[in-house]
């Protein structure tokens, strides 16, 4: 395994997870000493996607990944959400027993998980994959989601936010220490006419 840091091939495993359709491994490089992750999976039948213009290609799950990153770019889902909704599409795929699925079938899938996972991602995916022509096609699938009970309607216009009001009060006033005493604990130092020291 080439160490990603330097590219020297031998390393040493340091740490192995079974984790969820694998096992991660933690590395540390032979030369650099740096330490590294990787997966292990089994290798499933190699699916094919045919496109819309009958070509056809390997499945690339980083592919998909990639794609619905850009969807959720600035929204609040984790790394780990992504990774485990295109988990959950490969042992489906995998589960119907196809070795060729069309864009549209896979595209439907993904669509059907960001609807319920986040409204904004789902919405900007489709502005890719179902490719709007005009802005209507594009109002036109907001306006489904709002219908399906995805995005609220506002029932009605939102009352302005009162702020209370701030007394006028000049710089120096508001700066002013409160404590106008200047000997701390109120001990103050003995009087020079007081020749014991004692108050």
């Amino acid at each position: 395994m080439k160490c990603p840091y330097c590219t020297f091939s031998d390393s040493k495993v340091t740490d192995s997870r079974v984790v969820e359709n694998g096992i991660r491994r933690r590395r540390e490089c032979q030369r650099c000493g740096l330490r590294f992750t990787t997966y292990e999976r089994i290798q499933a039948t190699a699916l094919m996607v045919s496109k819309q213009d009958n070509r056809r290609e390997e499945f690339d799950r980083e592919k998909l990944i990639s794609g619905i990153r850009k969807a959720c770019t600035k929204r609040p889902i984790p790394s780990r959400t992504i990774e485990k909704m295109v988990e959950d599409i490969e042992a489906e795929l995998q589960h119907l027993g196809q070795v060729e699925v069309p864009t549209t079938i896979l595209g439907s899938m993904v669509m059907e998980r960001l609807k319920a996972l986040d409204r904004v991602a789902y919405i900007r995916y489709a502005s890719v994959y179902t490719d709007f022509q005009d802005i209507d096609s594009f109002e036109q699938a907001v306006k489904d989601l709002r219908e399906d009970g995805q995005l609220p309607l506002p029932e009605s216009t939102p009352s302005p936010i009162r702020r209370r009001r701030r007394r006028n009060t000049t710089t120096a006033a508001r700066y002013r220490p409160r404590n106008t005493n200047p000997y701390p604990n109120d001990i103050r130092p003995p009087d020079a006419d007081d020749p014991g020291g004692a108050a």
